[in-house]
């Protein structure tokens, strides 16, 4: 089991490593109508909020509540590769680590089914590197990810997700 869960994540690493260097040439030569960056406040206070961004209508959105702290200055990305197969969503705090606690968090992509995701208690920043949660801390869906309650230990600082785009059949 072990083995088959340590060559499943390889699967995963090699996906992403592929769609990153992918992203990162075509970010490069990008319109913006593909890709997208746009700022945000994270406001504790235990009250649910959403922030939802969109591309060519493909939309990823973002329902968290938190505690502690002040608001925090947070990024969202979101783009479709030049195939028009892959739309992606990352979420994150680029000081690092955030000093908020989480209480609930969700990433929905609508339009794609999420074939890889992933969720850090901290960002590469500052000489950091990223830090993943631990794969019982968070649920992967169709279209969402989400934290597992119970097991969830209130830190998050970046969450990506990309997914393949539904065509409909004519």
């Amino acid at each position: 089991m072990a083995r088959e869960m340590n060559f499943i994540c390889a699967i995963n690493a090699a996906f992403l490593l592929v769609f990153v260097l992918i992203s990162a040439f075509s970010v490069a030569n990008a319109s913006p109508d593909r890709t997208k960056t746009v700022e945000f406040n994270v406001k504790p206070g235990g009250v649910v909020h959403t922030f939802t961004e969109g591309v060519q209508g493909y939309e990823c959105s973002f329902t968290y509540a938190s505690q502690g702290g002040t608001n925090e200055q947070w990024l969202m990305s979101v783009g479709l590769s030049d195939d028009d197969r892959l739309f992606s969503c990352s979420v994150w705090r680029p000081q690092g680590k955030s000093y908020l606690f989480f209480t609930q968090f969700k990433a929905e992509l609508k339009g794609a089914k999420i074939e890889y995701a992933n969720a850090y208690s901290q960002t590469a920043a500052g000489g950091q590197s990223d830090v993943a949660l631990k794969p019982e801390e968070f649920t992967v869906g169709d279209s969402t990810v989400t934290q597992t309650d119970g097991k969830f230990r209130a830190e998050l600082s970046k969450l990506t997700a990309v997914g393949r785009i539904r065509h409909n059949e004519l």
